[in-house]
């Protein structure tokens, strides 16, 4: 599993209120005249043979009325603390600094497991320090969760399963990430897609999810809904890239090679024509009937 594309998504889908928990202190100042772009993840290597120094996600924070001046957050999700390496970090905030032509520079880390980690780097003797570097961190693992179960903020909601609490209070705090998610999101693609996000970070057992039923009907119910949603979906999708998968063998038997510019319009018809082209193509005698189907579709 994937907990760095996992919360990398969680980054790019709500920015704003990835950085009102993970950066508080900083996003005071974020109001609704602040715009948040993500920007590219890694530097220009000196030699190609090098490796990238990559993190997570570069969020750059403008406002384009001038009254303040940039700043860039670098965000980092560490799964293992005991995997962290500061050395890294300062170096990648240093290549970012450079490269983008500011000082103005907050580095984030959202620790996920258990673990200890250096929370600041000192260069330097016993005469001086000459480097002194650290950054603003939150271990998930050590959050309260009871303090966020009415949180606003859909961040905190859909990361409930992964902060502190009892184990009595398991179900509670799964409900109540379910509920922000449903209360906090009106879309449905987003509903869908941290619904799997619940669910892979609730880590629930089938005799779990029977208890957790009974308890909480109404947000298993809701679950089990995003769930089929999901399915069917994935179903469909799987149904069209085999339909346009048959119909593209069947022209390059038709009318010889399909050209790579038709390729791509057919795969990007919907499945109700992917059939209609699947019919019509038994009339085709060569490739100016395609392009000619292709004209009127």
């Amino acid at each position: 599993m994937s907990h760095d594309q996992n919360f990398k998504n969680l980054i790019l889908d709500y920015p704003r209120e990835t950085l009102a928990l993970f950066a508080a202190t900083e996003a005071q100042a974020i109001d609704a005249g602040a715009r948040i772009l993500p920007i590219r993840e890694e530097q220009l290597k000196e030699r190609l043979g090098e490796r990238f120094r990559e993190l997570d996600v570069p969020l750059l924070v403008e406002w384009p009325d001038g009254r303040r001046a940039a700043l860039l957050f670098v965000l980092e999700e560490e799964t293992n603390p005991g995997r962290f390496s500061i050395h890294r970090l300062a170096h990648y905030c240093l290549d970012l600094a450079e490269l983008y032509g500011t000082d103005r520079v907050v580095p984030v880390v959202i620790f996920l497991h258990p673990g200890t980690y250096p929370e600041r780097l000192d260069l330097g003797s016993e005469q001086r320090h000459y480097l002194q570097f650290s950054y603003l961190h939150t271990a998930l693992f050590r959050l309260r969760a009871r303090e966020y179960l009415d949180s606003d903020n859909i961040v905190a909601r859909l990361t409930l399963p992964t902060m502190a609490f009892a184990p009595e209070e398991k179900f509670e705090v799964i409900a109540a990430a379910t509920r922000g998610l449903t209360e906090l999101e009106p879309d449905p693609e987003r509903r869908l897609k941290y619904a799997d996000f619940i669910d892979i970070y609730a880590m629930l057992d089938e005799n779990e999810w029977q208890a957790y039923r009974q308890r909480y009907p109404q947000e298993a119910t809701t679950m089990t809904g995003f769930a089929a949603r999901f399915t069917e979906k994935g179903h469909q999708q799987g149904y069209q890239q085999g339909e346009t998968h048959l119909v593209l063998r069947q022209l390059n038997r038709r009318v010889g090679s399909v050209p790579d510019a038709y390729r791509q319009r057919i795969e990007s018809l919907p499945v109700d024509q992917i059939e209609t082209l699947g019919e019509d193509l038994l009339d085709f005698t060569g490739p100016a009937d395609l392009e000619a189907w292709l004209a009127r579709h």
